[in-house]
């Protein structure tokens, strides 16, 4: 489960907005408003390496379902541009835990696009490190813990991460400070079967 920061705009998904974002493409989209600010089609096309028809027609798609809207008081004649609608988004339990085949397959779709733009965005950063000051690399991390916990133990894990992470949205850095940048924070908590030695 997501847990709901209280001082950000979040869109409460449900069956139907599920599948009106589950697509590779919706997603992408979405994450780079989110990520990189208001953008036109056609930007977006070359960010994202498609045709400006195909981001139009997505972009639209998202619209209808709530996603994204137009960014006021840019554009000039036909030149429309677009901005997300929330800052995040949230899956509750009711979609993790639903039976109904296409809602799990929409959430699938969702979860696995998620995963893939995680792993693209640290691979990045490797390819990239070099480039960035000393400070930055050395406060950089990609670790990763095992720990024996049940399900109890593990929300309650999960819900302090998301706690720490948030506080430090006030402890932003105001504008001018030297060397500040965006930060991606990924947390992935689940459970994994140790492998047997079957022969």
């Amino acid at each position: 489960m997501t847990h709901e920061p209280q001082s950000r705009r979040i869109r409460r998904l449900d069956a139907r907005s599920l599948r009106g974002l589950a697509h590779p493409l919706r997603i992408r989209l979405l994450s780079s408003l989110r990520l990189d600010g208001p953008a036109t089609a056609s930007q977006l096309a070359a960010r994202l390496g498609e045709s400006s028809g195909a981001t139009s027609y997505h972009l639209r798609q998202l619209a209808e379902y709530g996603f994204v809207e137009d960014e006021p008081g840019r554009g000039k004649g036909r030149e429309r541009w677009w901005r997300s609608v929330h800052q995040g988004t949230m899956t509750d339990e009711h979609l993790l835990l639903a039976q109904d085949p296409e809602v799990r397959g929409a959430l699938s779709t969702l979860l696995h696009e998620y995963a893939t733009q995680r792993a693209q965005e640290v691979s990045t950063w490797i390819a990239t490190r070099h480039e960035w000051s000393r400070e930055w690399v050395e406060a950089a991390d990609t670790s990763e813990y095992t720990l024996d916990l049940s399900p109890a133990l593990a929300a309650e894990l999960s819900h302090k991460v998301h706690e720490l992470v948030e506080s430090y949205r006030t402890a932003a850095p105001q504008d001018g400070t030297p060397d500040a940048a965006k930060v991606r924070v990924h947390s992935h908590i689940f459970p994994v079967r140790p492998r047997t030695d079957d022969t």
